[in-house]
């Protein structure tokens, strides 16, 4: 094997001068993109099985970069590969390595490429596959959530606006807001797939190659759908970076909507949930604390995912066309923001699974605070021809009176009643039982039991 003379960074014949140490360690991503070399192996081989198809390199050739290539991938597969922060780069580490093993001809693998258009078509490919790990967590996040819906279809609790008490709602309609939520990311996501879905291997440094490339082959053999149209666009677009970082913030989100939601019921102002022990922990000082700290955690992330989407619309919005070296961090970026999110999700399925309703203090609740109110209102409508307005007067006028006689709305008799509105008869007196009033909501969408019995079964189905 010839002795390797490329113990070099690759422009040394152009720049005589060592590098500083200082900017050899502020210039080496290696640490962070050597996450990338599956994908960087996997872009080479379709890349130089292209060139032989193209009569651009030799079948001898082609083989000893192929074998190459495998040789590398299994090395760093089994941490048996040196990871050299001189040589910069996840690309750069893997070329090096390449012509230790097969000689010279190892000089062919970058023919008619850049490392702009390399670590653009390795990300895209990476983001591909994590975008697929993330889709299925969420899967697992859903499925999770209908199975508790499923057993608490009867449970009633108080829907809230203003964190005031608002109308009786059943727990499983509650947790079914969040189904809906997850279902939209895992949409973003899979939209994500399809936006990024072009190949850019081959557009070079920014202007193509004068190669006979065929960027068509490459596409097929890499997955994508078609070639990317400009090479210029190409090596500086950054839009399916913004796109990631942007679902992951909006499904953190909802991670800390809900942690939100359960830290509130799970206080002992609220008490409407009990946490198991599980994903609870202790105070140094109190004996008696059982805190909600994964919650919390879940809460805070969203703040990490929200600061990676900033940078990176920060890095971009002075940046003219084409590549610098500010895109550089740009996979540092994902690679936390992605990291954050899939540990939020398995954490977030893991207190699904261990905390449960407090039926009977939710019940309670939902009995305060005049909460068939709108029920009554709509029963004058529906049933005394009134026009709504009226109709919530009138409403307002009974609230007073249970209030200041200190009942509830179910407390009042139909005589304390009357006195507001003669014609009401006891059939008036359904309207204020809770279960009634949460099925009574049959409009597409809305609380009652056989909605959401058919809501569940249809997501079911869907799995």
């Amino acid at each position: 094997m010839t002795k390797n003379k490329n113990n070099q960074a690759i422009w040394s014949t152009r720049i005589k001068k060592n590098t500083s140490l200082l900017f050899q360690k502020v210039g080496s991503s290696i640490e962070i993109d050597k996450r990338l070399y599956k994908e960087d192996i996997v872009g080479s081989i379709a890349h130089v099985e292209m060139l032989f198809k193209q009569k651009i390199i030799s079948f001898k050739i082609k083989n000893k970069i192929v074998f190459g290539l495998n040789k590398i991938k299994s090395e760093i597969s089994n941490n048996k590969f040196e990871f050299n922060n001189k040589y910069e780069d996840i690309h750069i580490n893997i070329e090096k390595r390449l012509f230790q093993i097969i000689g010279e001809e190892a000089g062919f693998v970058h023919t008619a490429r850049s490392r702009n258009d390399q670590i653009i078509t390795d990300f895209k490919i990476w983001i591909k596959t994590n975008t697929k790990e993330i889709d299925i967590l969420l899967d697992t996040i859903i499925k999770n959530i209908l199975k508790l819906a499923e057993k608490n279809i009867h449970t009633i609790m108080p829907g809230f606006t203003h964190l005031k008490n608002a109308q009786a709602v059943s727990f499983a309609h509650y947790l079914m807001a969040y189904v809906e939520m997850f279902k939209r990311d895992k949409n973003r996501f899979n939209n994500n797939l399809k936006s990024l879905n072009e190949n850019p291997l081959g557009v070079a440094a920014l202007s193509g190659t004068s190669f006979n490339i065929d960027r068509n082959y490459t596409t097929k053999k890499l997955g994508f759908e078609k070639p990317t149209n400009n090479s210029i666009d190409t090596v500086s677009d950054r839009d399916f970076v913004l796109d990631f970082l942007y679902s992951v913030s909006v499904c953190s989100m909802h991670i800390s909507r809900i942690s939100e939601e359960l830290i509130i019921w799970n206080s002992d102002a609220f008490k409407l949930i009990n946490l198991s022990d599980k994903i609870v922990t202790g105070s140094s000082i109190m004996p008696q604390k059982k805190n909600p700290d994964l919650l919390e955690y879940l809460r805070g992330k969203s703040g990490i995912t929200y600061g990676n989407l900033f940078s990176m619309l920060t890095i971009l919005k002075g940046l003219p066309l084409s590549y610098f070296k500010d895109l550089q961090d740009d996979k540092e970026i994902i690679f936390k923001s992605n990291d954050t999110l899939i540990n939020c999700l398995k954490i977030f399925d893991e207190v699904l699974k261990n905390f449960k309703p407090n039926k009977k203090k939710m019940l309670e609740l939902a009995s305060s605070g005049y909460i068939t109110a709108t029920d009554l209102a709509d029963y004058f409508v529906k049933n005394l021809s009134m026009s709504f307005r009226t109709a919530y007067k009138r409403t307002a006028a009974i609230v007073n009176l249970a209030e200041k006689r200190n009942k509830t709305l179910d407390q009042l008799t139909i005589e304390e009643l009357k006195k507001i509105e003669p014609k009401l008869t006891k059939d008036v007196l359904k309207v204020f039982d809770l279960n009634n009033s949460v099925d009574s909501k049959k409009s597409y969408g809305g609380t009652s039991f056989d909605n959401i019995k058919k809501m569940i079964m249809k997501y079911k189905k869907l799995k």
